[in-house]
């Protein structure tokens, strides 16, 4: 999993991620997501929310480990975080289907 840490760390310096429950949803919603990353330990409420609204879209999402979301980014308690489309959401989700 280091390696998708790396490339969503670079991706939030990058500006290509939107972080938060309520902030993915409106990415999901509007059609720019490529991918969603959900947090583990993120609540039965918000990960019904989210995979509902992808199931929807057909937006692919992939759960990773307790914290890495938060960790990678450098920001506290994100629980989700919607990669919009573009090069670094293509490689995170061959290295997520793998």
């Amino acid at each position: 999993m280091s390696a998708v840490s790396g490339l969503l760390g670079l991706a939030c310096r990058a500006g290509q991620i939107a972080l938060g429950a309520d902030i993915a949803l409106q990415e999901i919603r509007s059609g720019k997501t490529a991918l969603l990353l959900l947090d583990e330990g993120a609540s039965e409420g918000t990960r019904k929310k989210l995979l509902d609204a992808c199931a929807f879209r057909s937006v692919p999402a992939y759960t990773l480990p307790e914290g890495e979301i938060s960790r990678a980014c450098g920001k506290d308690g994100r629980m989700a975080a919607a990669v919009r489309k573009g090069k670094l959401a293509e490689r995170m989700a061959e290295l997520l289907s793998s």
